[in-house]
């Protein structure tokens, strides 16, 4: 989504990198997670690398230390709406810098397994660096 609303101020790059945790919805490993990079990167013609962090290494995540920035703004406060959530969000400032604060109200389907033909689609296009195969993954739009 933010991709499709910033892809003009960004016409320029050739590669997006991704930093990642170790959660389980988007590990390497997570078939569907790969079949939606993979059609990402297809997508807008942008080589896509993932750099996940090893476990236990929140402290170096960027978007880690900016939640923290967020739970410490927010003290506290009542968020007892998605409205007094946004608010919160929307006016807190981490080194200087309002976030963009959006909405995602989607819901995704739990259990989506794609198939065997989209998986061996999908993984012509994902290649595992050859020194760090679990932490560095890059996507290749064009395969």
């Amino acid at each position: 989504m933010w991709w499709s609303d910033n892809c003009n101020s960004y016409s320029f790059l050739e590669e997006l990198i991704i930093e990642l945790d170790g959660g389980s919805a988007i590990r390497s490993n997570r078939t569907q997670f790969i079949k939606r990079i993979v059609e990402f990167s297809r997508s807008s013609n942008l080589k896509v690398k993932l750099l996940y962090y090893p476990p236990y290494h929140s402290k170096y995540n960027t978007i880690e230390r900016c939640w923290a920035c967020l739970e410490n703004y927010w003290n506290g406060a009542i968020l007892d709406s998605i409205e007094t959530a946004m608010a919160w969000a929307q006016n807190m400032t981490w080194k200087g810098i309002k976030p963009i604060v959006t909405l995602v109200d989607k819901i995704y389907d739990k259990g989506v397994i794609p198939s065997t033909e989209d998986l061996e689609y999908s993984r012509q296009f994902w290649f595992p660096s050859i020194d760090l195969p679990s932490w560095d993954i890059t996507i290749i739009p064009t395969g």
